[in-house]
């Protein structure tokens, strides 16, 4: 690697929801500090995988799907 182009990367607190604290690599601020988090990834769909609704806003997915039907995916 070169030298003096990357930024620091060292240990932060990260407090969930719950208030429990765990400690994680990052190159968020400084050594130490304490990063609070607004949502709780242990039920957030994009931490679980969970499903994604697609909303058709104004026919634009049954638009695409009619457009394109005749390619097979």
């Amino acid at each position: 690697m070169k030298q003096g182009i990357h930024p620091d990367y060292h240990t932060i607190n990260v407090k969930l929801i719950g208030g429990e604290i765990v400690q994680m690599r990052s190159t968020w601020k400084t050594e130490g500090e304490t990063m609070t988090l607004d949502i709780d990834p242990s039920v957030h769909p994009a931490w679980t995988g969970g499903g994604q609704r697609l909303m058709d806003t104004g026919g634009r997915v049954s638009k695409f799907k009619k457009k394109f039907e005749g390619f097979g995916f």
